[in-house]
């Protein structure tokens, strides 16, 4: 069997396992919208670690980090620092969460948003919000995916087609399995994902350089500044501290908030099982020291791949690693992708419909469920157009999608735990500071300092929530406790 055969063998092998799991997980799930959407509320502690760690660490860290190791250097750091701050809040806010949703049946973050300040127009924007910071994380991860078999295969599988193919996979097990289907596929594929990244981190500089600390001796004779916090920008210059430190912020905030990790909240099985994956969670966050150890394995290589994301497979193919081996990484890479990609189509879709449909149509379970796999095909189709026409970095685009994201924070914190805080300030807050980091994305030209697009909208929103919220006439007291005593 040539090299070819066996890298498309495996690969093939991986996905036909990956659907399997994925059907099969559904089977337990009960057919009803808490079913599809939440589980049933019965993830235990193995599910929750996987389906939080592999859900969270996607393409953009198995492609990007290594990416942004290698062009950028110690600029990726900041992906290990924001990881562990942004998951602390959880063990508080978590319990908390899920108590709501036991007793309130809510099984999205917006959900909860609109049961303390009950507005349709909140629901919508939130929906709204939701779709704009999914839709290119999920190109991230179908560009990731296609990246990958493009690159395994030689060019014989194009962009389009790998990412085509991996993404189907995706569709029909969420389609059929729902958060089921997630749970589990989550559980394989972030086994796989890490045992792959360990070994080629480890290799790979004992491969090219005879061990770890002579690359990094060799790195900074050669090139000391990839050594220096913070690293550097996109053009090559020193990244500035104000740009460095609030994308550490605003990916913690991000993190916290993503919509897609807060609705797992609502599929554990009891409080404990929510502490303890915080606790355990920087086990997993372990992950990103040997895909840092690859990108600067590339540092001082002497050929250099089309674009910084590449490098991983770039390396892998240049190394003339048996066809084993190569079949094994691109499964591993794979899994990173198709196990983040899952979980946001399938919440992203869960929002639109339950958060931006049922508060001015109500619809029977069969009816939401139906339109939720419509979304999901919908959703995944605009990701995918815009994965072959999007040329930026894997990493550039997650922190575009964080931006809008992190203006969750101020109104989860006010429904959770602020009394004096309303519905007009909370939706007043969020308007405001997603149209500021919407309107810095745009022209980052005009940011300050270098900072951060979502931090000048966080530094716009919390004012104008306080403010609204302090003008206006306070809330029922037995609802607001019904939400901040729980």
């Amino acid at each position: 069997m040539d090299k070819f055969t066996l890298i498309t063998v495996l690969v093939f092998g991986y996905l036909a396992t990956t659907l399997a799991v994925g059907l099969v997980a559904g089977r337990r799930a009960s057919k009803s919208v808490q079913g599809y959407v939440a589980g049933d509320r019965d993830f235990g502690l193995l599910v929750m670690y996987f389906i939080t760690g592999a859900s969270v660490f996607s393409a953009f860290a198995f492609l990007g980090g290594p990416g942004w190791a290698y062009s950028r250097g110690a600029a990726a750091f900041y992906i290990l620092s924001y990881g562990a701050l942004g998951m602390a809040p959880w063990y508080a806010m978590g319990p908390k969460a899920a108590a709501l949703g036991r007793r309130f049946g809510f099984v999205t973050q917006a959900q909860l948003l609109t049961g303390r300040f009950p507005s349709r127009g909140l629901s919508v924007l939130m929906a709204v919000l939701t779709l704009i910071s999914f839709v290119p994380y999920v190109t991230i991860q179908m560009r990731g995916a296609g990246i990958v078999i493009e690159a395994v295969t030689d060019g014989r599988i194009p962009l389009a087609a790998g990412a085509a193919i991996a993404y189907g996979i995706v569709m029909a097990y969420v389609l059929a399995s729902g958060v089921a289907a997630v749970g589990w596929t989550n559980t394989f594929q972030g086994v796989f994902m890490l045992a792959i990244a360990w070994t080629l981190g480890i290799y790979l500089p004992y491969r090219l350089y005879g061990g770890i600390g002579p690359m990094f001796e060799q790195i900074l004779a050669s090139r000391p500044e990839l050594l220096t916090v913070p690293g550097l920008d996109p053009g090559g210059n020193a990244w500035s501290w104000g740009a460095y430190s609030t994308a550490i912020l605003v990916s913690a905030i991000g993190f916290t908030m993503l919509p897609h990790l807060f609705m797992k909240a609502f599929t554990a099985r009891d409080d404990k099982t929510i502490r303890r994956t915080v606790v355990l969670f920087p086990t997993f966050q372990l992950f990103l020291i040997p895909v840092f150890l690859i990108g600067f394995a590339g540092v001082l290589f002497p050929e250099s791949p089309e674009q910084p994301d590449f490098i991983l497979p770039f390396l892998i193919l240049r190394t003339e690693l048996p066809a084993l081996v190569i079949g094994l990484f691109c499964a591993g890479a794979l899994s990173a992708s198709m196990s983040t990609g899952d979980a946001l189509l399938h919440a992203g879709a869960s929002v639109v419909v339950e958060d931006g449909v049922q508060p001015f149509r109500r619809l029977s379970d069969k009816g939401q469920r139906t339109l939720i796999r419509v979304l999901v095909v919908a959703v995944g189709a605009l990701a995918y157009v815009l994965a072959l026409s999007d040329s930026s970095s894997l990493v550039d685009l997650l922190l575009a999608s964080y931006g809008v994201i992190c203006q969750f924070m101020p109104a989860v914190l006010a429904a959770m735990y602020w009394r004096r805080a309303t519905t007009a300030g909370v939706v007043s807050g969020l308007a405001a500071g997603s149209a500021v980091a919407v309107l810095f994305f745009l022209f980052p030209e005009w940011k300050p300092l270098g900072l951060h697009e979502g931090i000048l909208g966080l530094i716009v929103h919390v004012p104008v929530l306080l403010g609204v919220s302090l003008a206006g006439k306070p809330q029922d007291k037995q609802h607001v406790s019904a939400f901040v005593d729980a």
